[in-house]
């Protein structure tokens, strides 16, 4: 007995087989130079990031920010990857494969060019309090499937003024770099604190960690920000014993590189 509903069915599938067809005419293509014969190699990868940078937004609302982050302002067009709301709902503005402008100038070890080989997370907070804990929680489920995901060194996630002191101040010394190390993210000491052997060079130890050194006084207050909680543009003794531990971690691993 002929099925009264197969001609139905088949002009259905080749409606979808059509629309599929459509889509795929119009998606974009790669760009193409007009001057050369383009001759497609399967042989190329994706942006991979591997670093992390941490912002505050020195502003008062996530909607704001996303003004900000979505079109021009007083000081030119800024981006990032993410945002994370004092409520922690997560936004995301642009691809974790393509380049957002949230880094500016500054280097990272030998990461010169941050915006390329970073994922920028900005948190909605003006500077002066605390961060929200929903915000923190968000955040840690986010570093989660981004080193998962995109196979990024947990200890790959660093603080704006880390690898720009003389221009930047942000997370600040109110973010709660300790609860990050307790969920296994960033770099940070590990085990017993001691004094460092006659000798050591706490200068050398801090651009081995990362930090620039253009600016020794910028990069202690960050350094501050970021392993103290304080304020500060001088080395004391605790300092180098934390810079002790760090630079023994970093030998034992891998060097920063792009």
């Amino acid at each position: 007995m002929r099925n009264p509903l197969a001609p139905t069915r088949l002009l259905r599938r080749a409606s979808l087989l059509l629309l599929v067809a459509l889509l795929a005419a119009c998606a974009p293509l790669p760009p193409r130079n007009p001057l050369a014969t383009w001759v497609p190699s399967p042989n190329h990868d994706i942006r991979r990031p591997v670093l992390i940078v941490l912002h505050f937004t020195n502003q008062h609302s996530a909607q704001e920010s996303l003004d900000t982050l979505r079109t021009k302002n007083s000081g030119g067009p800024v981006s990032s990857h993410y945002l994370i709301g004092a409520d922690g709902h997560i936004y995301q503005l642009v691809s974790d494969q393509l380049r957002a402008w949230h880094g500016g100038p500054g280097h990272w070890g030998t990461i010169t060019d941050i915006n390329s080989a970073s994922i920028g997370i900005e948190l909605d907070n003006d500077g002066t309090t605390p961060f929200a804990q929903p915000q923190i929680d968000s955040l840690l489920r986010l570093l989660a499937d981004l080193t998962d995901r995109l196979h990024i060194p947990r200890t790959q996630i660093v603080g704006h003024e880390d690898f720009a002191p003389t221009r930047k101040d942000d997370p600040g010394p109110l973010f709660p770099w300790p609860q990050l190390a307790a969920a296994g993210f960033g770099l940070w000491p590990q085990g017993e604190l001691i004094d460092p052997p006659a000798g050591f060079d706490p200068w050398m130890a801090l651009g081995l960690v990362g930090y620039p050194l253009e600016d020794r006084a910028a990069a202690v207050r960050a350094f501050h920000h970021h392993f103290r909680g304080m304020q500060g543009d001088t080395l004391d003794d605790q300092d180098l014993r934390i810079l002790y531990n760090l630079a023994q971690i970093v030998e034992r691993g891998t060097p920063l590189t792009d």
